[in-house]
This record gives structure tokens, sequence and C-alpha cells, in this order.
């Protein structure tokens, strides 16, 4: 009967774990919800203008990418941070853009109250 409702217990707090990593990586604008792997168009249409972006190029290596290239070809890729600042009660979310897709979803603190 304890390993039973341990075992209840340890789903349970399980479940909330994974609950809790899955929406790190989506933020809700309205009725929808943006993911990993969205086009940028898609978080514009649904969220607006962000408001800070921050724009750099980086290169990495090509492997482990769809195309084949030969050993030492390297890739520049655009990376934009898009700041989305929803008011002072709620989180902030930063969001990170690569090649127009979304990459990654961070939660900051609190945002503040526009001027």
């Amino acid at each position: 009967m304890r390993t039973r409702l341990t075992s209840r217990v340890l789903g349970a707090v399980a479940a909330v774990g994974l609950c809790g990593a899955a929406s790190a990586d989506a933020l809700r604008c309205g009725s929808k919800l943006i993911s990993r792997g969205d086009h940028a168009a898609e978080v514009l249409h649904y969220c607006g203008e962000p408001a800070a972006v921050y724009t750099r190029v980086i290169r990495r290596g090509a492997i482990g990418t769809s195309t084949v290239l030969l050993p030492g070809f390297v890739e520049e890729v655009l990376v934009e941070v898009w700041t989305y600042n929803f008011g002072p009660h709620k989180l902030m979310r930063q969001l990170r853009i690569e090649n127009g897709i979304l990459r990654e979803v961070e939660h900051l603190g609190y945002g503040y109250r526009e001027r």
C-alpha cells in the first residue's frame, strides 16, 4: 500500500516537473501558444512588436545541419534576441530567434510600466 502511494506521489511530482519544463519553451500571446520552431513572422503576428531587439551574426560549424558540407566550413547565423514586456504584473520573456525560427524562450523577471 505504501509503495503504491509513493509511486503515485512521485508520478505526480514528475508530471508537474515536465509541465514546468514544457512551458519554459513556450509563450502565450492572447489565445495563441507560441513555441520553439515557430517562424518569427508568427511571433510578430500574435505577440506584436517586442520592447527591445538585439541582433548579431554568429559563425558556427556546419556539422549537424541537414546540408552536407566539407569539414572546416562554417555557416553564418542571424541571431535576434527579442524581449517582450507584458507589464509589471507579468513576467517578461526573452526569445532567441535564429535565421527566422524561434529557438528558445526564457522567462525573465517582472516587467515594467511603459512611459
